[in-house]
């Protein structure tokens, strides 16, 4: 393939994705015909309250769940085809993620939990840890717990965690929900420039304004459906 037409292929695409909850899947959609496409590099703003399904696309986009009906693929991949298997080999090598309430494992420290995404890689390499700590301002917090780190500091370990590996895609479902404004804005400052150096893709659900400067996209969530916003300002209407 060609490099113009690897560029070319969407790194995330949804096709006509539905997701019913329920035991048979006739419960009330939490997604409704979804249709996206990310390209390579974009930072995409995904907007929408509570309950409006960005939580559920970002599990599918993962393969942590799979749709009532409908095709995702990732880095031109179509999950279904993958398998179990496939899509665990594919989040632990090509997919980075950020949680609102950066989900550290307690009882690691701030170097174990970033080395263990590199572990789980298949990529051991305690250089790299030490070096992505030190790129987010982490250096001689190395042996640190969760517990003894600020939020701040917490989600600097997240990021570190996400982009150590070097993923492709990075989903980051509320970053900053969890921050004060001022700290939230030194994250995403922290995460949008680390993302624009690696050329990774990002996708960041939240519900607030906040996120919205930082995007080259906005979409909007509503009830299951996504619709393309054109500017910030349209976010406040």
């Amino acid at each position: 393939m060609h490099e113009e037409e690897e560029m070319a292929v969407p790194v995330i695409r949804t096709i006509d994705l539905w997701k019913n909850y329920g035991e048979d899947g006739s419960g009330a959609p939490a997604l409704r015909g979804t249709n996206i496409e990310i390209k390579k590099g974009e930072i995409v703003a995904l907007f929408g309250k509570s309950g409006s399904g960005k939580s559920t696309l970002f599990n599918l986009i993962a393969g942590l769940d799979r749709p009532t009906r409908g095709r995702i693929e990732v880095d031109g991949q179509d999950l279904e085809d993958l398998g179990e298997k496939g899509r665990t080999t594919l989040r632990r090598m090509k997919l980075g993620f950020i949680f609102q309430f950066f989900n550290l494992l307690s009882t690691l420290t701030t170097f174990e939990n970033v080395f263990l995404s590199l572990e789980l890689a298949n990529r051991p390499d305690p250089e790299a840890a030490l070096k992505a700590l030190k790129e987010v301002g982490l250096e001689g917090k190395e042996q640190r717990f969760p517990n003894e780190l600020s939020g701040g500091e917490q989600q600097r370990v997240a990021i570190a965690r996400a982009m150590v590996k070097k993923p492709s895609i990075i989903l980051a479902d509320e970053p900053t929900g969890n921050l004060d404004t001022v700290t939230g804005n030194q994250i995403l400052d922290l995460l949008i420039r680390r993302c624009h150096e690696a050329e990774t893709t990002l996708m960041m659900a939240t519900h607030t304004p906040l996120t919205c400067r930082y995007a080259t996209r906005i979409l909007r969530m509503v009830d299951g459906v996504i619709a393309e916003e054109t500017s910030c300002e349209e976010m406040g209407r």
